[in-house]
């Protein structure tokens, strides 16, 4: 379990114990959620200092009214020492926003969890993911295409991002497994206490090839009005977000309108005309979603990684495109740089004949992970 500091500026440094427990005291008393926590830290300048406040002083800051400042002043550190010593016991990770495996994804969007209780190992390489979600409601063909599309981008090296529910969920996440591959369920109830009960053994699996993870307490009850702020930390950990099967008023909708205003990609698969599960994703699709049919959809549309991400095996990827790619095209697009790099130094980098690279580089171009600069120079994008 690691301890660090919860305010990012500066860079992870360690915690104390003390510092530990008034970080998990202050974001996890009812009614602090994120923003709220925001703005008791940007008024107060840290946790210890904002429950330190007396009660009219907490009201000076954004969101905090007379009867959210007497639980911020009550809260108890007996409560949050027990959180830690549960955690302790279950191998439960505790992440801070200022960690170094804080996810880097979620660090983008707008009120970002202060705090995550994560089950099984975040990597870097989770920077590559695709949330895929739907109705818990799900016909035999949602259920296969969840299953045939995490699948397949999971064997390409994407992560699979899901909810755990049942239905598209439960169907992403086993595509993912099935795979091979890498998968995080996120929960709207605590890591310690699965929500559905029945996929308690699927949980186990992906704590085995990924992880499982939340906001709330381990062993937090899965309320209501957790599932729309889970659904956030979904997109919120994805390039884009599947939608596989969802109603009229379904939550994998509050999930791809997250993934917008996140500035995330939003696809849909398309369904029966007369299915009542496939409304949802033709209106997205009318509303500008792509629409997916397969892995290679996906993979087209996602754009220019922000940061390059490491891979498991060593190689670092640029652009989920690259994912795509043979190995000749790897080897070519390797030993060509941001600035201007001509075709014959490629060739002579790449050890490859003539039009063997041109032909190449032809490929590359149209997947948009290079661009002709003139006749004889090529850059990556």
């Amino acid at each position: 379990m690691h301890e660090l500091d919860d305010t990012p500026a500066g860079g992870p440094i360690d915690l104390t114990h003390d510092e530990l427990v008034d970080t998990l005291r202050l974001a996890l008393i009812p009614g602090v959620g994120p923003r709220t926590r925001q703005s008791l830290l940007e008024r107060f300048g840290s946790a210890r200092a904002a429950l330190a406040a007396a009660p009219s002083e907490l009201q000076t800051a954004e969101g905090v009214g007379p009867k959210l400042s007497r639980k911020i002043a009550e809260a108890d550190p007996v409560d949050v020492e027990r959180e830690i010593e549960l955690c302790r016991q279950h191998d439960v990770e505790i992440l801070v926003e200022a960690h170094a495996a804080y996810p880097r994804m979620l660090r983008e969007i707008h009120n970002p969890p202060g705090v995550l209780f994560v089950r099984g190992r975040l990597q870097p390489s989770d920077a590559l993911a695709v949330g895929i979600v739907g109705t818990r409601h799900a016909s035999q063909y949602g259920l296969r295409q969840a299953e045939r599309l995490a699948g397949s981008l999971a064997r390409a090296g994407l992560t699979i991002v899901s909810g755990l529910a049942r239905g598209i969920d439960a169907a992403a996440h086993r595509g993912a497994l099935a795979a091979g591959g890498r998968t995080i369920a996120v929960l709207a109830s605590g890591v310690l206490n699965i929500y559905p009960p029945e996929h308690d053994r699927l949980a186990e699996e992906v704590i085995a090839q990924g992880a499982l993870l939340g906001e709330s307490p381990p062993m937090a009850q899965p309320l209501s009005g957790a599932f729309p702020q889970r659904n956030r930390l979904i997109s919120g950990l994805s390039l884009g977000v599947i939608v596989v099967e969802a109603a009229e008023r379904s939550g994998a909708l509050i999930t791809a309108r997250h993934a917008m205003e996140q500035g995330r990609e939003v696809f849909a698969v398309p369904g029966h005309v007369d299915s009542r599960t496939a409304q949802g994703c033709h209106r997205l699709i009318r509303d500008g979603a792509k629409l997916v049919e397969s892995a290679d959809d996906v993979l087209e549309e996602l754009g220019p990684l922000v940061e390059a991400t490491p891979r498991d095996d060593g190689t670092v990827v640029h652009h989920p495109a690259e994912l795509q790619l043979n190995d000749l095209e790897q080897k070519v697009l390797a030993v060509i740089g941001s600035d201007p790099t001509s075709v014959d130094r490629i060739v002579a980098d790449s050890g490859l004949p003539v039009p063997r690279v041109l032909s190449t580089l032809s490929v590359l171009e149209m997947r948009h992970l290079v661009r002709r600069l003139s006749g004889t120079t090529v850059a990556r994008i």
